[in-house]
């Protein structure tokens, strides 16, 4: 796959020519895309995700679909894209101007909730997947169940714990409300969110679905505390369920080996989980985690 900047590809996409580029580290856990600052003849900067490997491309187009048809101030411009002779790139607004948080304040927490309901109130693109239907790959609490040693291997929770825990946070995880018409983002968390101006502006959409939009918030959460926000049930009261889903998500992966592409990931989804475990435990009235000696 070419790693190389692609200057040719770029102008087809936006239709002027790039005079100087210069390759920028991925604010995210991922490196399936790499990523490029440039500047057009025209005196634009723009910011470039070109595609590393087949699975990338396949998020780059669904990405793009979102692009093209989402409309709100929480999207970024979208520019042009490229997608021939084994190179997907999308061309976007350069955002590196923008404030990228933290630190946070209760000022823009609020900020990023309104954005969210906006989000949420979008018509989503024909052909998002249901969240409903991503059920167990979400939750996680059967894949607990099945094995639960990476969890423990964590520390995060005692064997006796979870024992006596596991049957009511299946049961919750079954019934977490996830349906619903509403666009989700699915990966809400700092280095995926900006702000311009009084824009709160969303990237990196290759997760997006259609369901419950209280899940995007309650997903946030966990990132969102450990950021030095406040706790979830400050934020979302009442989350029952939604919590339950939220942990699963986080217990499920937190002890297994690092994806290919994502060599930190495990380690910041334990650190959420350190903050969604006792939360979900809170939240059904159940004990909290005790440590793994």
């Amino acid at each position: 796959m070419q790693k190389s900047f692609p200057a040719a590809e770029v102008e087809r996409a936006v239709g002027v020519a790039p005079t100087r580029w210069r390759r920028v580290a991925s604010g995210g856990y991922g490196r399936v895309n790499v990523h490029w600052r440039g500047e057009l003849a025209d005196g634009r900067s723009v910011f470039v995700k070109h595609a590393l490997s087949d699975e990338a491309t396949a998020w780059l187009r669904k990405e793009r679909g979102i692009l093209e048809s989402v409309r709100g101030s929480f999207m970024p411009d979208y520019l042009g894209a490229y997608d021939a002779d084994s190179c997907t790139l999308l061309v976007l607004e350069d955002l590196g101007g923008a404030f990228w948080p933290p630190p946070w304040s209760r000022e823009r927490i609020a900020t990023v909730l309104a954005a969210l309901d906006a989000l949420h109130a979008a018509r989503p693109p024909d052909g998002l997947p249901a969240f409903e239907g991503m059920l167990e790959n979400i939750v996680g609490w059967g894949a607990v169940a099945a094995d639960p040693e990476p969890l423990l291997a964590t520390g995060l929770c005692s064997r006796a714990w979870l024992d006596a825990a596991l049957p009511l946070l299946l049961r919750a995880g079954k019934e977490a409300p996830l349906g619903g018409n509403d666009l989700l983002h699915l990966d809400v968390r700092s280095d995926n969110l900006c702000f311009v101006g009084e824009r709160v502006v969303f990237v990196d959409w290759n997760l997006a679905c259609v369901g419950n939009g209280r899940f995007d918030v309650a997903f946030w959460l966990p990132s969102l505390r450990l950021e030095g926000g406040p706790e979830p049930w400050e934020v979302l009261p009442d989350a029952r369920v939604l919590a339950a889903a939220v942990a699963g998500f986080f217990a499920a992966r937190a002890g297994l080996p690092p994806p290919v592409g994502a060599p930190t990931v495990r380690e910041f989804q334990r650190a959420q989980a350190e903050v969604a475990l006792p939360w979900a435990a809170r939240e059904l009235g159940l004990p909290a985690p005790t440590l793994q000696a």
